[in-house]
């Protein structure tokens, strides 16, 4: 799945992940977010996880220990 940066919205203060979601990358790079992600958050305050969807057909574009926390909206649009 190239293209896509997986990122964390974070609690504050306390930095637990409280929602994955998927972004784009920013034009020419690879593993840089864009500017908001596919359901139309801001990234800005977001951070990038250390997870690469994987290209296996059937693999799970999130990091399966989040699988809870996936946005609806950004799973339905990769």
């Amino acid at each position: 799945m190239s293209g896509i940066v997986v990122v964390y919205e974070v609690g504050r203060p306390d930095p637990s992940v409280r929602r994955v979601h998927a972004a784009p990358t920013a034009p020419g790079q690879t593993s840089v977010p864009g500017p908001r992600t596919l359901c139309g958050r801001d990234t800005f305050a977001m951070e990038a996880a250390p997870w690469t969807p994987a290209a296996e057909p059937g693999a799970t574009w999130y990091p399966p220990q989040h699988a809870d926390l996936v946005c609806a909206a950004c799973d339905d649009a990769v």
